[in-house]
C-alpha cells in the first residue's frame, strides 16, 4: 500500500473565506451538495429534507459545549515578584474537579501555582503536561464547577476566530446547538449542528425524517492539523462518546429497512463508526475513541454525512475524503473557495452523498 501524504489533503484558502460569525438565521447557510459521481449543487441549508427520504435518520451529537475560555491571575510569589495576568483555556475533562488546560504564558506558570479567575473561584497547577498543557484542580467540582464556568468563562473560540475577535454574548447563543444535552464537557462545538434551528428541525419533522442523538465529548485534538506522528500511529486523540443500546437498536433496524443513516458532523459520524461492527451494525459503547478515519478505511455506518467545510491537513478532511474520496472532495473545496462558500466553524455546510 502507497504511503499517505499529507500534501494530498491540502488546499489554499483564502482567509477572507473563515466566517467569524455564522449566517444570520443560522439555518440560512449555504450548502454544497457533493454527489458520488462527483457532481456538485449548490442549494441553502433548508433544502436539506429534499435531499432526503422520508425515514432517513438524521443522527445529531448533543453534547454542549462549556464556556472553557477563562481569564484569571497568578498570584506574585513573593514580596518583590508582579502578577501575572493569564489566559486559560480548558481542553479536557479528568473528572470533577480536574481539567487539562492551555495556559499563557505557560513559561510564567509552574505545578503548585494557583490561578485566580473570580472571587471565591481559583484553581492550582499540579503538574505541567506535554504539548504546552498544564493541569488544573479547581477548588469547586460537578455542579458547582460548571456553574463558576458558566458565570466567569466565555466561549471557547476556534483560534482562527479568536485571534480576530474576543467572544462575546452573542456566541452564547450560537455556538451552541439547538439540541445541546445537560452535560457540558466539550471544549469545541459540534459545528454542523450550528444550523440546525427550530424551525430547520420542525421541517425535517415534516418531512418524515427521523432524529436520533449519539453523544462524543468534543476536544480540541479534533480540530487541529495533523503530524506526521499521528499519520503513523493511525491514532488520534481520545474523546469520550456514548451510542445507548436503544438508539443502537434503531438505527440498526432502520438500515435494515432500507434508510440512511446521516450522521450530522463529523464528531457524530466517528461516534457510529467507532460503534461500528463488521458487518456493518452498530453496537451500543460509552467510553473513549480515537478513531482515525482516513481514505482506504472502512466506513460501515455512514450512508450520507452533513458537515462543514474543514481545515487543509486535518483529520477532518481525510474524514470526509474517507467518505467521498479525495479527487471528489479536492474538486468540491475547489468549487466552494471559487464560489465564496465560508468556511470552518461559523462557515457554511456540505452535504456528502457517496
Amino acid at each position: 500500500m502507497t504511503p499517505m501524504n499529507l500534501a494530498d489533503f491540502h488546499f489554499d484558502l483564502p482567509e477572507r473565506l473563515i466566517a467569524l460569525r455564522p449566517a444570520d438565521p443560522q439555518d440560512s447557510a449555504r450548502l454544497l451538495v457533493v454527489h458520488g459521481d462527483g457532481r456538485l449543487e449548490d442549494a441553502s441549508v433548508r433544502d436539506l429534507p429534499k435531499y432526503l427520504t422520508a425515514g432517513d435518520v438524521l443522527v445529531f451529537n448533543d453534547t454542549r459545549v462549556l464556556p472553557a475560555a477563562l481569564k484569571g491571575v497568578r498570584p506574585a510569589r513573593d514580596e518583590i515578584g508582579a502578577d501575572v495576568a493569564c489566559d486559560v483555556n480548558l481542553v479536557e475533562r479528568i473528572d470533577d474537579h480536574t481539567w487539562r488546560a492551555l495556559a499563557r504564558p505557560g513559561k510564567r506558570l509552574k505545578p503548585g501555582d494557583p490561578i485566580h479567575f473570580a472571587e471565591g473561584f481559583e484553581a492550582t497547577i499540579t503538574q505541567r503536561l506535554d504539548g504546552g498543557e498544564i493541569e488544573l484542580s479547581f477548588i469547586q467540582s460537578g455542579v458547582a464547577l460548571e456553574q463558576a464556568l458558566d458565570a466567569h468563562g466565555a466561549m471557547p473560540l476556534p483560534p482562527y476566530i479568536a485571534r480576530r475577535r474576543p467572544a462575546d454574548a452573542r456566541d452564547r447563543q450560537t455556538y451552541q446547538t439547538a439540541f445541546a444535552g445537560e452535560d457540558a464537557a466539550s471544549v469545541a462545538a459540534p459545528t454542523a449542528g450550528l444550523h440546525f434551528t427550530p424551525r430547520l428541525l420542525a421541517e425535517i419533522d415534516a418531512a418524515g425524517l427521523v432524529r436520533e442523538t449519539v453523544r462524543l465529548h468534543v476536544g480540541l485534538g479534533t480540530f487541529k492539523p495533523l503530524e506526521e506522528a499521528q499519520l503513523e500511529a493511525n491514532r488520534l486523540h481520545a474523546e469520550w462518546r456514548r451510542l445507548t443500546p436503544e438508539t443502537a437498536s434503531r438505527l440498526n433496524a432502520a438500515r435494515a429497512a432500507g434508510r440512511r443513516c446521516v450522521p450530522v458532523g463529523t464528531t457524530a459520524m466517528r461516534t457510529l463508526e467507532s460503534c461500528s461492527t463488521p458487518e456493518g451494525t452498530l453496537a451500543a459503547a460509552t467510553g473513549p475513541t480515537d478513531i482515525f478515519l482516513k481514505p482506504g478505511d472502512a466506513v460501515r455506518a455512514t450512508d450520507a454525512l452533513v458537515t462543514n467545510f474543514h481545515l487543509p491537513g486535518s483529520s477532518l478532511f481525510m474524514l470526509v475524503c474517507a467518505l467521498m474520496g479525495t479527487d471528489i472532495m479536492q474538486a468540491a473545496y475547489a468549487h466552494a473557495i471559487a464560489s465564496d462558500y465560508r468556511f470552518y466553524s461559523y462557515g457554511d455546510a456540505c452535504l456528502l452523498l457517496p
